[in-house]
């Protein structure tokens, strides 16, 4: 391993939009409480992994869980059948999800059976979603999506029908959504990150990260490829700040392109692996015995899906004033001139550079700080001026291929960022790919600054014909433990606690097996989020999943039933809130299971609160407020020889709240 600071050694910049955007070509991706912590366990972690060797199956293949339940799984709508389904966003009892046809909404007021309340046909990449109020905002990157949202795309270089930006929807009446504008930008977006200024409740704001290359200053003026140095105001090395007027959004409009990104040098690489490197070569000299067109960047050979080299065709016919079908000609011309087209769009063979984007961004504005997932580093930036984030840490890894996400734990002294090591296009999960590439990095968070402390990969092989790569999730609101949720496409959904972030620990997962048996396919999870006691994911090909938690182990019922406490009236995942939790005696009682787990308190000590949470709780009135105050005493005086005197802290002052309400 080798983790490095801002002044890393140099290198060209790297490749992963590139392999991500080729692959997306070649895809065409509640029990009542319960005052003891040991009953209703599901069984340990199986000896033999049944994740290991699952057959293959779009629709019916089968299925392995463990601590983890199925509520429901519902296919994709028919508009969207051959989409790839992508992020998600909740408002109510409603589940957006977005796909590469538009996004489709459904309502999950029962979970058994969620019911499809529209199918917005709207085809752009990657349809990243997110909602503020009647406000439903979506991310257009792709050349071929179009303002009025028809099929056939647009294959004009310079064209008004194009939209590379964010979409805006007034979605009032959910099952009619109004398209109220569009803010264009430079590189289109990728994804975009809402942001609630607390100081400005007039506006929200909008963080867009577009990762495609620039479009032409004719299509958008403005708009540069240069270098910042040789034009200051080139679209690269800078996110995009757009302010949203909550009275008039019609008026969205871009206020700021800060340059996060200034100074850094070029983050180390490990490359691919030994079989990759092998694989893809033989795959390049097959495309070019059959009259493909092979991209060859960094060493890396890449066969062009037909999506992005029949634009280039038509444009040469044009330019020869042609008609009809390209001619061998044409294709010969091509292939000369492909090299240095991909020179000038992706920058292979020029100056060593760092990330001139952010994959993605995720907000906290509890803690006035953002996560940066930015191609080849993770930042940190100080988002006090909402308007004019910026980064005050950076760090890479020589491990890590492409950051992807970042996620805050709930009190913010640790940060996760994801590796989407092969662009969610390839298998990389296999049992000979390295267990620190394509992994979680975990850091500590101090003073602004970054310490590593561990790396977490899912902990199953998966086969070599399974898409698997670290994705979306969230945290489960857990009160006392970071537990997260995470989807890594066809290598399923794993949870796992990442409380001691030296050793995270996989407690959970949810896994299919491979879409098909003779090939590659394009299926498994996108992102799964935890959305008011649910846990939901975004299934690339199958559709729409739910599943519920299970006690185990692992998780008393207690502890989901003080997670299920913990509601919202909308959930943006990129845009953090910090959980909350009531004051109640499930809420105690969480916290007494994870004593006894963890053997953080006496168990004689453990045995005598349970009995006082239990009488407290059928008393009523002044006896009430006694027993807890009692108990609440018993506490403190217990904390100072406890093993875990930092849990024993929570559930007294949990205690002592409740004794408090009771007066």
């Amino acid at each position: 391993m080798a983790l490095v600071s801002a002044t890393a050694r140099p290198r060209r910049a790297s490749i992963p939009f590139m392999a991500m955007s080729l692959a997306v070509g070649l895809l065409s991706a509640a029990g009542c409480a319960s005052s003891t912590g040991g009953a209703g366990l599901a069984p340990a972690a199986p000896k033999a992994d049944p994740r290991v060797g699952l057959g293959a199956g779009l629709m019916d293949g089968p299925e392995a869980a463990w601590n983890l339940r199925v509520v429901s799984k519902t296919p994709p709508s028919a508009d969207f059948v051959e989409g790839v389904n992508s992020d998600l966003t909740f408002k109510g009892n409603y589940v957006i999800q977005g796909n590469f046809n538009g996004f489709q909404v459904w309502d999950i007021t029962n979970p058994k059976a969620p019911a499809l309340t529209k199918a917005f046909f709207c085809p752009a990449s990657q349809s990243d979603v997110s909602v503020y109020g009647n406000l439903l905002f979506v991310s257009s990157e792709d050349f071929g999506a179009r303002l009025d949202c028809a099929a056939g795309g647009v294959k004009d270089r310079v064209s008004a029908e194009r939209l590379r930006g964010i979409r805006i929807l007034d979605i009032t009446d959910i099952a009619n959504p109004k398209e109220l504008g569009q803010v264009q930008t430079c590189r289109g977006s990728h994804t975009h990150t809402l942001v609630e200024d607390p100081k400005d409740p007039a506006n929200i704001y909008i963080y867009v990260s577009g990762s495609a290359p620039v479009r032409s200053e004719e299509e958008l003026p403005g708009c540069s490829a240069a270098p910042p140095e040789q034009d200051p105001y080139s679209a690269l090395f800078r996110i995009e700040v757009i302010r949203v007027p909550l009275a008039h959004p019609e008026q969205a409009a871009i206020v700021s392109s800060p340059r996060i990104f200034n100074d850094l040098a070029a983050p180390p690489e490990h490359g691919p692996a030994p079989e990759d490197v092998a694989a893809a070569k033989k795959m390049a000299e097959e495309a070019r015995a059959a009259g493909k067109y092979v991209i060859e960047l960094e060493g890396q050979s890449f066969v062009a899906p037909p999506r992005m080299i029949n634009p280039m065709l038509d444009s040469i016919v044009k330019a020869r004033n042609g008609t009809g079908a390209p001619t061998a000609a044409d294709s010969a011309a091509l292939r000369e001139a492909l090299p240095g087209i991909m020179k000038a769009r992706f920058g292979s063979g020029g100056p060593a550079t760092g990330p001139t984007q952010c994959h993605d961004i995720t907000v906290f504005p509890a803690i006035g700080l953002a996560g940066g997932a930015c191609e080849g580093y993770g930042l940190l930036l100080d988002i006090s001026d909402v308007a004019n984030p910026k980064r005050i840490a950076a760090v890479s890894d020589s491990n890590f291929s492409y950051w992807h996400s970042a996620t805050f734990n709930n009190d913010g002294s640790k940060i996760l960022f994801t590796d989407e090591w092969g662009g969610g296009g390839a298998a990389r999960c296999r049992v000979t790919d390295k267990k620190e590439w394509g992994a979680n990095a975990i850091f500590t968070v101090k003073d602004g600054q970054m310490t590593f402390q561990s790396y977490y990969k899912l902990p199953a092989p998966q086969s070599s014909l399974e898409i698997c790569v670290a994705h979306n999730g969230s945290l489960i609101p857990i009160p006392g433990r970071d537990i997260m949720i995470q989807s890594w496409y066809e290598g399923g959904l794993s949870m796992f606690e990442w409380t001691d972030a030296a050793n995270p620990k996989e407690i959970g997962f949810f896994d299919r097996g491979p879409s098909d048996s003779t090939r590659m396919g394009g299926a498994g999870s996108w992102s799964v989020y935890w959305y008011n006691g649910l846990i939901v994911s975004s299934e690339i090909r199958r559709g729409l999943d739910i599943l519920e938690l299970v006690p185990s182990e692992h998780l008393s019922q207690n502890e989901i039933d003080a997670a299920k406490l913990v509601r919202v009236d909308r959930l943006n995942v990129q845009g953090q809130e910090k959980f909350i939790w009531p004051a109640t005696f499930v809420v105690a009682r969480a916290y007494l299971d994870q004593l006894e787990r963890s053997k953080g308190l006496a168990a004689s000590s453990i045995s005598s609160a349970r009995k006082a949470l239990d009488g407290a709780e059928k008393a009523s009135g002044q006896a009430r407020q006694d027993a807890l105050t009692k108990l609440a005493v018993d506490l403190k005086n217990d904390a100072a020889g406890a093993a875990d005197q930092a849990r024993v802290k929570l559930l007294l002052a949990t205690v002592t709240e409740m004794s408090k309400a009771t007066s």
